[in-house]
């Protein structure tokens, strides 16, 4: 999530804390489509007007959006509804299903576009989304992630038709309806600010469905795929239709960070997204925006292996690619090792998310043949960059909370970049920094 996260703001003032990401728990109960993840987080807050002046950049017609509000079992929701100019099967029982399928049962559930019927000449493949999302006007994580989604889904359908990714052509990756679902998804969830998305399991339903290749069995071949390549934990009820749709598993996919809530939490705010196929049971997407009820506990890996046989630029080198990548922490112990050999003991500290990308890195730049590995619980300060003014000039201060005992500290490149500017020395600014950091509030 690091990739797409944005900074955020608490109390106004701008910040590169961790804890300012939010954290987001997708209730997958009646499953998951384009349509309800951008309905869910809509209802959730994310900025309309935002949504609208991002998908009104996009360099595809033939479509318009509507957002309104519906009741599903009695419950107040938000729809959020790509209507097509042409012939669209997508929420067409009796076309999906077949007459025999066809349910009088007045839940709805709703789902993206996957299945829809469009003119030739809509057929895109992923050369073409590339394009569409770099003219469109969006924020580099709002693409960054509506990109990812695609190559998810472009990597499934290619699989379960056998070709290229690069060559899948067809409805499910070019249809207008899901690239306006997929980057709504997208730069609402940019928008929040999420930085940690919870989805312990995706509920599906059995059966087959209709698209424009024949019929398919549910889980769909591109579901099937993605849940598989990305380890998503699925559950099938006895509810004959597809509640998990190509779009709605790549979304789940591109953001899932864990698949376990934290044993206590309060709920901030909820968002709940309408469905609009007809299954047995209602169908809706529930996001909720999270809090731990312990913010300063979270839990780290901590990555260890002995190197007796590397050079030290090797080493070094080793260790700015684990800094790049995400380590929290990197640092290299002199030990004596087996055979009386002088060596180093290299120790990161990372996120369990980040962890195999840095056992990667390890495995390819050092000569080591193994990697210890430990989850650790941690207890943190809350974190808090502030700009403050000098009279050298503006510069940073982390700001550090815990049971009200308080820190503040001058950014290092902070004081470097004033010592660049000022001519004057490290010590000098450095206290400059201090009294400016004491005095804000």
């Amino acid at each position: 999530m690091r990739e797409w996260s944005l900074p955020g703001k608490i109390d106004g003032v701008k910040t590169t804390m961790e804890n300012a990401k939010k954290v987001l728990y997708l209730e997958c109960e009646s499953g998951i489509s384009g349509d309800m993840t951008a309905a869910a987080l809509l209802d959730l807050g994310a900025d309309e007007a935002d949504l609208r002046k991002a998908l009104q950049s996009l360099p595809v017609g033939g479509y318009e959006v509507h957002i309104s509000r519906v009741k599903k079992s009695g419950l107040d929701m938000c729809d959020f509804d790509v209507q097509l100019e042409h012939e669209n099967h997508d929420h067409d029982m009796e076309y999906l299903h077949g007459h025999e399928h066809t349910h009088e049962h007045g839940g709805s559930h709703g789902h993206h576009h996957d299945h829809g019927h469009v003119h030739p000449h809509e057929h895109r493949g992923m050369p073409e989304i590339r394009g569409i999302l770099e003219q469109a006007d969006l924020t580099p994580g709002a693409r960054r992630l509506a990109l990812r989604i695609f190559e998810i889904l472009a990597e499934a359908e290619a699989k379960a038709h056998g070709v290229p990714a690069d060559q899948v052509h067809f409805h499910e990756v070019g249809a207008v309806d899901s690239i306006v679902d997929i980057t709504a998804a997208a730069v609402c969830l940019d928008n929040l600010n999420v930085g940690e998305v919870i989805i312990p399991t995706l509920k599906e339903g059995t059966g087959t469905i209709r698209c424009q290749h024949g019929i398919l069995p549910v889980p769909v071949p591109a579901v099937a795929n993605i849940v598989s390549a990305y380890g998503l934990p699925l559950h099938i009820t006895d509810i004959h239709g597809e509640l998990v749709t190509p779009t709605g598993a790549a979304i789940a996919a591109a953001v899932r960070t864990s698949g376990k809530l934290p044993d206590s939490f309060t709920v901030e705010m909820i968002g709940m997204g309408a469905g609009k196929r007809d299954y047995e049971a209602p169908g809706f997407l529930r996001a909720m925006l999270i809090r731990r009820e312990t913010e300063n506990r979270d839990q780290i890996m901590k990555l260890e292996t002995n190197v007796d046989d590397c050079s030290g630029e090797s080493l070094g080198y080793t260790l700015n690619r684990l800094m790049e990548a995400g380590a929290r922490d990197a640092h290299f112990i002199p030990v004596y090792m087996k055979k009386n050999r002088p060596g180093y003991q290299l120790n990161v500290i990372c996120t369990p998310e980040d962890a195999p990308e840095l056992e990667q890195i390890i495995f390819e730049e050092t000569t080591t043949i193994g990697i210890r590995k430990v989850l650790m619980d941690r207890t943190v300060m809350d974190r808090e960059v502030r700009m403050v003014q000098t009279p050298a000039g503006e510069a940073k201060i982390k700001v550090c909370r815990y049971k009200g005992i308080e820190k503040r500290f001058p950014e290092y490149e902070s004081v470097t970049a004033l010592c660049k500017k000022s001519g004057k020395d490290y010590q000098e600014v450095y206290r400059m920094v201090e009294e400016a950091g004491r005095g804000e509030r």
